[in-house]
Formats: C-alpha cells, structure tokens, sequence
C-alpha cells in the first residue's frame, strides 16, 4: 500500500460484527433490560388468531355443508365408507355456529369439544397478554397425546359399529 498510513482498530476484526448497541435504561428498570411491549402489541397475536377463526366459523356458519359442492367429501371416508374422527366436523361447526348445539353434539361430539377447549385456551391466552403475563404453552406428556389419540381411535371405532350410530353424523 504505496506509503499511505491506515489506521487499524486492534479490537475489531474485519470479519466481526459490530457489538449491538447498548438498551437505553428506562427509569426503574435495570440498564441493559428492555421495557415490556403495550398492551395492544401484546393483544396482537391472540386477537389476529381469534379472528381468523371467528372468520373461519363466520364461513361455515354462513355456507351450509349439508348442501353437495360447497365442501370435499372426507377421502377415507369416499374411500372405505368407514367413518374418520374427524367426519361430521364441518357440520358440526355449521351447527355449532348456527347456535344449535344438539345437532352440532350429533354431527361430531368430539368436535365440539374442541371448540370448547379451544375457547378456553383462547380465554387464557387473551386474559395473560392483556395483563402482561407470559403466552401460554400447551405442553403435554407423550402419554397424553398417546390418550388423545386412543380417545379419538375408540371414538372413530364406536361410531362405525350399529352400537355407536347416535355418535355417527
């Protein structure tokens, strides 16, 4: 380099990243933590989810799925004729959505019951960020989710025999 003086920083390396920028402290805080997010940030997530499934519902409510063409037929159940868990779940929400909770409970019971957990959850989930405290985690042992699933096997099972057709939809 013919002569001219360079200045090197012998505490950066050319191939470092500069060191983030210190977090202002904010009276009553300790330097370096960051404030809380608002209330509305901290809304932001659990409302956008409740509003996609309240849109979802709004949907199914609206478009019947008793009528042939709105919705696909279930594969398996096109397939082998054999009832799925899941079979009787679009109805279910149409019924659900519609206020009719009888008829929801016949098209698919385990449906409805998740729609229930699923509102408590969204009840606690919106209650927690509304009061700023931490986003709540559905965590489960693998010997729940091995009795969720055999609820759900004896349930498709029940509903496929004569014995069970009050629980068929």
């Amino acid at each position: 380099m013919s002569g001219e003086n360079q200045q090197v920083d012998a505490s950066r390396t050319p191939d470092a990243p500069p060191s983030p920028a210190p977090v202002p402290a904010e009276p009553g805080l300790p330097a370096g933590r960051r404030p809380s997010p608002s209330r509305g940030r901290r809304l932001a997530v659990p409302v956008s989810y409740l509003a996609g499934v309240t849109a979802a519902f709004a949907y199914v409510g609206a478009v019947d799925p008793n009528e042939p063409g709105h919705y696909p037929v279930c594969p398996l159940f096109r397939l082998t004729g054999v009832l799925c868990p899941g079979c009787g779940g679009l109805r279910s929400a149409h019924a659900f959505a519609n206020g009719d909770l009888v008829t929801a409970l016949g098209a698919n019971a385990l449906a409805v019951a998740g729609y229930f957990v699923f509102a408590a959850f969204m009840a606690l989930w919106l209650v927690r960020a509304f009061r700023g405290g931490p986003t709540p985690r559905i965590v489960l042992r693998p010997r729940y989710w091995w009795a969720l699933g055999a609820l759900a096997l004896v349930f498709a099972l029940v509903r496929n025999f004569s014995f069970g057709s009050a629980l068929a939809p």
